[in-house]
């Protein structure tokens, strides 16, 4: 099952949400702007009637005696009536521009949040271009409907007081005026469905591009080397033809509709002026004067504009319908209404960025893990029953063999994976979310594979936090990159590249030790960071480390010995489970499987004969 296919599934799992659920949502988030955009488009909307109504005035008195002060008066109302609108337009652009900004921004912050909530070791069932692809385009058309709401209602009101003063003047022509408005209502109803459906199918194979573009992007090398070019290619424009199939349709279905619309109030529009000009007198008392035909005409337009933008919204509306569903699937699991949580966005012009400063916690005694269990999905793998126990000071180092539980063991510990059995516990108080608790200051981790990002060394180092120079430069120190950094062509500004592509394995694994260690937390948690170390590089990482050890306990995963040498205790994993803690000597007397790992044999433990999960 491709990703794409998960994703699809996934979205048909959800429960069905209506689309003007969020559009409320999105109004009451803001109320008062959203108000005064109504107030504004309501205003634009309605300002012509006074056009037609002069239009009127004018044709209706127009005669070869008609006197200079009633063109005067008619130049001059024009022209005031352009300049007022002028500036209503421009205040109403100016607010509708902000609105839909801020309703995307909090739409976009409410979603990075919600990611950033997940435990950190489930993968999505997306991939990144798919994700982004949600972030940009799904958002886009989400707020459509919102966009055009102010002009749906504007238009209704100005297009109600259109037919109130038309049925004054020929109550059978205005009755005629609504038949084009009743049609572009049933042609958008009918159509809901293949909106939707070519809609879905669009959205689809739009993601399923910036997908497998993304993974492309992200694999360039292994494709080089396995003489892959040809057949991704190939790939690639199988997924293009079937989006080209699939945006076409949607953009066929779209403009047909437009046309529709237009088309279906242009006859009108046609047909009520021919009837209207068989009602057209000079001078007498049946029929329409020369000035009402004028006003007929002018607000006739306003009408079947209004009947226009009433089936673009309906159809917008089941658009976006597909879009509000693929973003509370993104959710994974969430409620709807976490989309529109509200969230200062620091839009002030008078605001400036300020730093997060990390808070002290309280001070750090001893982290547990208290008969924690937690088992991958459709497997039995994972870990069973650990009981483990960190106190401050203390240098403890995870072993075991590859497939043991080490990875998953911290991961668990971080609340980067959902306990299934068992809890942790922080100083003697049961932790109720690890995911948000095990964190900076009170927990710093720093993964197999570190995670670097394309920007400067120094702000990969601080990541956005105001960190003092005597801290940076010991943290710096501690994780050995300080001759490295000498070297290089300008310094912490140096630009490494994205995911840190111009430093060596070993400066990526250092520069993210040093990164956890500018947090300067309680516990250290570190999985297997020297992999990619000289053995003397190797040994100076585990020295400083173990030096710098006062107040604060380390969690370490490792098989390298001259780690183990500097634990306090050695916890041996096998099968997912505890199978021996002590000392390096008192394990080497006591523990075949330590032994094993020691001595480096090829033997193999229970859990080598599965497959690994970590």
């Amino acid at each position: 099952m491709t990703m794409t296919q998960q994703s699809v599934r996934r979205e048909s799992m959800q429960p069905s949400v209506p689309y003007r659920k969020a559009l409320f949502a999105m109004i009451r988030h803001q109320p008062w702007r959203y108000a005064w955009a109504q107030v504004l488009w309501i205003a634009i909307w309605t300002m012509p009637v006074l056009v037609g109504l002069i239009t009127a005035y004018f044709f209706d008195n127009l005669s070869e005696d008609m006197s200079t002060n009633i063109v005067v008066i008619a130049v001059v109302a024009t022209l005031g009536y352009a300049a007022g609108r002028s500036l209503v337009i421009f205040l109403g652009m100016r607010n509708h521009g902000s609105m839909l900004f801020r309703g995307g921004a909090q739409i976009r912050r409410n979603m990075l949040n919600r990611l950033y909530e997940r435990p950190g070791a489930q993968p999505l069932d997306e991939t990144p271009g798919e994700i982004v692809s949600r972030f940009r385009d799904d958002v886009e058309h989400m707020l459509e409907p919102f966009d055009i709401s102010v002009d749906v209602a504007g238009s209704a009101i100005s297009a109600t007081i259109a037919i109130g003063i038309l049925f004054t003047i020929d109550p059978v022509i205005t009755i005629a005026i609504i038949i084009p408005v009743i049609v572009v209502g049933v042609v958008s109803t009918w159509a809901g469905g293949a909106i939707r459906e070519y809609r879905t199918k669009a959205r689809e194979t739009t993601e399923a591009i910036t997908g497998y573009l993304g993974e492309t992007f992200g694999s360039t090398q292994s494709i080089k080397v396995a003489g892959a070019e040809q057949n991704m290619l190939r790939r690639f424009s199988a997924l293009n033809d079937e989006r080209k199939r699939m945006m076409v349709r949607d953009r066929t279905l779209t403009s047909v509709l437009e046309a529709v619309f237009r088309n279906t109030v242009n006859i009108g529009t046609g047909i009520i002026l021919l009837l209207a000009a068989g009602r057209l007198v000079v001078t007498g008392e049946a029929g329409i004067s020369v000035g009402d035909f004028a006003l007929l005409v002018f607000l006739l337009g306003m009408i079947t504009e209004a009947a226009y933008f009433f089936g673009m919204f309906m159809a917008r509306t089941k658009q976006a319908g597909v879009s509000f569903s693929r973003l509370i699937a993104t959710l994974d699991g969430a409620p709807w209404q976490r989309l529109f949580v509200e969230n200062d966005l620091d839009l002030h012009e008078d605001a400036e960025p300020v730093a997060p400063t990390l808070s002290d916690p309280e001070p750090f005694e001893r982290f547990e893990l208290c008969g924690v269990s937690y088992t991958y999905p459709g497997t039995d793998l994972g870990i069973h029953e650990i009981d483990l126990s960190v106190g401050v000071g203390e240098f403890v180092v995870v072993t075991g063999r590859i497939g043991a539980g080490k990875t998953t063991l911290l991961r668990a510990a971080l609340g980067l994976l959902p306990i299934d059995e068992g809890h942790l516990e922080w100083n003697g108080v049961r932790i109720e979310d690890p995911s948000l608790f095990m964190a900076p200051p009170r927990v710093a981790y720093t993964p197999q594979v570190p995670r670097l990002f394309s920007m400067s060394l120094l702000d990969n180092l601080v990541l956005g936090e105001t960190v003092t120079e005597d801290s940076l430069s010991e943290s710096i120190h501690i994780a050995t990159m300080t001759r490295d950094i000498e070297t290089m062509p300008e310094g912490l500004e140096t630009m490494i590249g994205p995911r840190g592509v111009r430093l060596s394995g070993g400066q990526v694994q250092r520069s993210a030790s040093a990164r956890m260690l500018t947090r300067r937390p309680q516990l250290l948690v570190l999985d297997d960071i020297s992999s990619a170390l000289d053995v003397e590089t190797e040994q100076t990482l585990w020295r400083r480390l173990f030096e710098a050890r006062e107040n604060v306990a380390t969690l370490v995963v490792s098989h390298r010995q001259t780690a183990m040498r500097r634990a306090d205790r050695v916890v041996v994993m096998d099968g997912g489970r505890i199978v021996a803690t002590g000392t390096v000597d008192d394990l080497r007397a006591s523990s075949p499987e330590f032994r094993a790992i020691w001595d480096g044999t090829t033997e193999r433990s229970t859990a080598d004969q599965t497959a690994s999960r970590e």
